[in-house]
């Protein structure tokens, strides 16, 4: 079983590629848009930045942003996963290495929440109808934030669906930065559908959130390369790229309809959320299309 099989993708990139009508905002670290597999990506940025282009092969932001985008944009038939290579990318580099934190000896980039809540609403303008979250923020995951949280009520308003990397700090419990009723959380499991120790859980997790493949995922790095990561950050994609395939094969579905297709489920007394299952997924949308 490869990776697309185990959350029964495939079934849909056969189907699509994504449609050019679809366009998905990332916020992340800047990309290396000379990557051939990501030459003839139709990504653009909300406005000009320093960021927007890599400074160096070697940066972790580089890195991240790099690979993120891969998994989603990349060409077809690469070693990249290459979800949904026909539909249009809005980048939003937020961070750089300069802040680069240390957990359990893997650098992972950040932001502050204000520079989040400014990216999220920036990029919602931009005309993005799905945002990426694969970062983490400098601030205590416990503390809430209400411009944040405003952001997060712009988003809902403006019927863009926010999918959100859950964490890689191992925490179980209640994570107020991800909290919120239209964020569909990302937690990391590996091939047997299992979850990684290191993703955060949690009850309110697992009622919003899903599963997906993030252990030693293969996608575009720096420098026209291909490199192998964990973690949160890249399970994410796969979620946004079941939702915008499906949005890409059912037009007429409300983002509300999506939302609830993804996460399949009623209330569950547990921490961990389900894998995500896209044919399930794409089952109860074609049960709604002919209701």
């Amino acid at each position: 079983m490869d990776i697309l099989e185990l959350i029964r993708l495939r079934p849909l990139m056969n189907m699509s590629k994504g449609s050019r009508d679809v366009s998905i905002g990332i916020i992340d670290g800047p990309v290396d848009l000379d990557h051939p597999s990501l030459s003839n990506s139709k990504i653009r940025t909300v406005k000009q930045s320093e960021y927007i282009k890599c400074k160096g092969a070697g940066s972790t932001s580089c890195i991240h942003g790099t690979f993120v985008t891969g998994i989603l944009a990349s060409e077809r038939g690469s070693a990249a996963p290459a979800i949904c290579p026909d539909c249009k990318i809005i980048l939003r580099p937020i961070f750089n290495d300069s802040r680069d934190e240390t957990s359990d000896g893997i650098r992972y980039p950040s932001s502050t929440p204000r520079e989040l809540a400014h990216a999220i609403v920036e990029i919602v303008d931009a005309g993005a109808r799905i945002i990426n979250l694969s970062l983490g923020l400098s601030s205590s995951s416990i503390t809430k934030f209400s411009e944040l949280n405003e952001a997060y009520d712009y988003a809902f308003k403006r019927k863009v669906i926010i999918i959100a990397a859950a964490g890689n700090q191992g925490n179980i419990g209640f994570f107020p930065v991800i909290d919120h009723p239209w964020i569909i959380p990302v937690v990391s499991c590996d091939m047997q559908g299992r979850c990684d120790p290191l993703s955060n859980i949690g009850p309110s997790i697992a009622n919003r959130g899903l599963m997906a493949p993030g252990i030693n995922i293969r996608s575009t790095v720096p420098g026209g390369g291909y490199g192998l990561l964990s973690g949160t950050s890249f399970a994410a994609p796969f979620v946004t790229g079941t939702v915008v395939l499906l949005l890409s094969i059912f037009k007429g579905a409300t983002p509300a309809q999506l939302v609830r297709s993804v996460r399949q489920q009623m209330r569950r007394r547990t921490i961990f959320p389900p894998l995500c299952n896209a044919q399930k997924s794409k089952e109860l949308l074609q049960h709604l299309e002919l209701a």
